[in-house]
Parts: structure tokens; sequence; C-alpha cells
């Protein structure tokens, strides 16, 4: 009997999940809606109390929910974050670099308008560690890379732009591990961060999106 009872509890909670996720996606309850008590959740469904906290806690891991101690849980998101990124996995290459040029260039554009000089502490110091790996083991750098841009994006100031780049980080980190994959990598490479750097601090949208196109388009 114990070797069965963790599969059939793992069963009723796939079930709680997908009643709860089944209410939020049909709009029975909105984002930022205060979700029923676990008491009131365990008679609505049928269920036990453990079991519906287990699925909840599953809902605030995938980024559903927030669970607010001491206050209770709320409807973060409709969509599914996890559906987000199993969607997001299957894209090619080309897909990827289509999105990139359509999200990132934008937003290096806006950093260029609205950078501030903490921005530009922050960028030089991820450039700089960045460039320390460049040579180096492909992931490392690929991490630190990730840093460079994804403070670019903030640069922009759009909370929006920010959370879907971190979204779609992952992706862009497939696609950097194809595209370098060589040894020795490409100097002027590097290089074009530099100047992407440059063109952000002198506040020259064009020239940055300009550089930011030309990078994401290295073979």
């Amino acid at each position: 009997m114990s070797e069965i009872s963790p599969l059939l509890k793992r069963s009723l909670v796939d079930q709680a999940l997908d009643q709860l996720r089944r209410r939020i996606n049909q709009g029975v309850w909105t984002v930022g809606q205060r979700l029923p008590t676990e008491p009131e959740l365990s008679a609505e469904l049928g269920i036990s109390r453990n079991t519906v906290r287990e699925a909840m806690r599953v809902l605030a891991f995938s980024g559903l929910i927030e669970i607010r101690q001491g206050d209770g849980s709320y409807v973060r998101a409709v969509i599914d974050p996890l559906d987000t990124m199993k969607a997001l996995s299957r894209c090619s290459l080309e897909q990827a670099r289509e999105t990139r040029h359509i999200l990132e260039v934008e937003a290096i554009g806006l950093a260029a308008q609205r950078r501030t000089e903490e921005d530009l502490v922050a960028l030089h110091e991820a450039l700089g560690v960045s460039g320390s790996h460049y040579h180096g083991d492909l992931d490392s750098y690929i991490a630190c890379d990730l840093v460079f841009h994804r403070r670019l994006v903030d640069a922009a100031h759009n909370p929006t732009l920010s959370e879907l780049y971190r979204y779609f980080s992952s992706i862009i980190g497939a696609q950097l591990r194809q595209t370098l994959n060589i040894t020795p990598r490409r100097q002027e490479v590097f290089d074009l961060h530099i100047e992407l750097l440059n063109a952000v601090e002198q506040r020259d949208p064009e020239r940055a999106k300009a550089i930011s196109r030309q990078l994401i388009n290295e073979p």
C-alpha cells in the first residue's frame, strides 16, 4: 500500500491542478484576485486540504499564482509560463533570430535613449566579466553574455520588455551555443559588444540598433 499511495496522491494533485488551471484560464478568477481559502477549495473540489496545498505550491512555482504568507493566494497570470517556455523551446534558429530582431533591437534603441548612469556602471561591469570569459568555456561565456544583454534591455526601463526578454533568454542561449561553437572565437564579434555599449552610452539609438542587428545576424 505504501508504494501505491504516492502515485494516487500525485494523480489527485494532477486533477486538482487541472481544475484550478481551468478556472484561471476561463477567467473565473482574474489577475490580482484573491483565491478562495484552502478549506473553501477543498470543499469545492471535493479533495483534501493537503492535496489543495500541494497543487497551490505547483501553481506558485509555475508563476500562475502568488502565495502571500498571512494574507492568501492571488492570481498572477492567466497563461501558465511553463506552457510558454515549452512553446519557445520548439522555435527554430531562424525564428529565434527574427524574434530577437523584434524584441531586443527595439529595446536596445530605447535603452540608448533612457539609460541612466547606474545602468552604465552595471553594463560596463557585465561587459568586463563577459570579456574575461570570451575565449574560455563556452557555457560560462554565454551565461555572462546573457547578463550583459539583459542589463541592456533593462536599461530601456520597460518592465514588460525585461520580463519578455527573460522568458526568451534561454532560447537566445541555445542560439548562441550553436553560432559560437567555434574555436578560437573571433575577437571582432566581441568588439561589436564594446561598440554597442559605446552607442548606448553616447545616446545614439540608431547606431545602437544597427550594431545590435549586426550581432544577431552573426553566423
